[in-house]
């Protein structure tokens, strides 16, 4: 896998910062599954930043993202209102889409913490 030079992020507990393991997760060649959409999520997030990473994901192209709908049955007011984002790839990721991609998520997990795979 190329290195992404996108800002650096926290340090997971394995010792990868966030780009990188995001760069796992939403790599298409690392995935066992042909599928390319993918679901990331930020436990504390707001809904209204969700909306805007959608948005700015929604902005490169060959690239779609939305917004996961809550499963949780209770209400929480310190937990998000949002289950999480999907990506997916309109075709075949190429690595310029897949690097604003990660830049775009690294920018976010500077300031909020770490993406979880969902």
């Amino acid at each position: 896998m190329s290195d992404v030079s996108a800002p650096k992020g926290h340090a997971t507990e394995d010792g990868m910062n966030d780009a990188s393991a995001h760069a796992e997760a939403l790599n298409p060649q690392a995935s066992q599954s042909s599928s390319s959409e993918y679901r990331i999520r930020l436990p504390q997030l707001p809904l209204a930043v969700y909306r805007e990473v959608a948005a700015h994901l929604r902005q490169i192209e060959d690239v779609d993202a939305g917004l996961l709908p809550q499963t949780s049955q209770t209400f929480e007011y310190l937990a998000s209102q949002v289950g999480g984002l999907w990506i997916s790839y309109h075709s075949s990721p190429n690595l310029w889409a897949q690097q604003r991609v990660e830049m775009v998520l690294s920018y976010y997990s500077d300031r909020f913490g770490a993406w979880e795979v969902v």
